[in-house]
């Protein structure tokens, strides 16, 4: 090992371990906004359904209203669908590949806000919920705005190409590794048969 290192100093060839260091190391910041803003929009979704099933509740247990709250049901379906699309769960994206596109996932976030949003004249009897349910849509609103823009902007594709890139660097790193095993394996059993030879 240290020989082979000794070697690669002459040869000016950079070690395994200098290779694997270097491709590791570095986190691609732009895919590290892209992850903590997928996080604040999840929880933004989340914060949605709470307000949905809140006024779900409500809407069945003083049975003001059976069709809102069959429209706050189905507010809440779709805002978990919008907290899985975030995921990126790979089954996911394949039954559903209009959410691999930020423009879709966008409009999909601002379908969910509007339902939010929408609801009758006997909230105002109820602020906390009321100003609880503005927040959620708003947020969201805002979220699906910004997904929509940078998917006409095509920000999801450079993503995509980012992570792909950052995929075929630690499927290298892996194959470093394995062939540094491999190596070291080959020049153990190299020694043993010499020294078998020697004797």
């Amino acid at each position: 090992m240290e020989r082979r290192a000794e070697d690669n100093e002459e040869t000016g060839e950079p070690s395994g371990e200098a290779i694997r260091s270097r491709l590791s190391n570095r986190a691609d910041p732009f895919l590290v906004v892209c992850r903590c803003f997928s996080f604040v929009t999840s929880l933004v979704a989340i914060l949605c359904v709470v307000v949905n099933v809140l006024a779900a509740v409500r809407s069945f247990r003083d049975s003001h209203d059976i069709f809102d709250g069959i429209f706050r049901c189905y507010a809440v379906l779709i805002a978990c669908f919008v907290v899985l699309a975030e995921t990126e769960w790979g089954f996911i994206l394949k039954f559903s590949k209009v959410l691999e596109y930020w423009a879709g996932r966008g409009m999909l976030q601002i379908f969910v806000a509007v339902m939010t949003r929408a609801f009758p004249d006997y909230m105002t009897q109820r602020k906390d919920l009321l100003l609880l349910q503005n927040i959620a849509s708003y947020m969201l609103l805002a979220c699906g705005l910004v997904y929509f823009i940078s998917g006409i902007l095509c920000i999801g594709f450079l993503k995509r190409a980012r992570q792909q890139k950052e995929i075929s660097k630690e499927q290298a790193v892996k194959d470093l590794e394995e062939i540094d095993r491999r190596r070291e394996e080959l020049e153990q059993l190299l020694v043993e048969h010499r020294s078998r030879d020697e004797v």
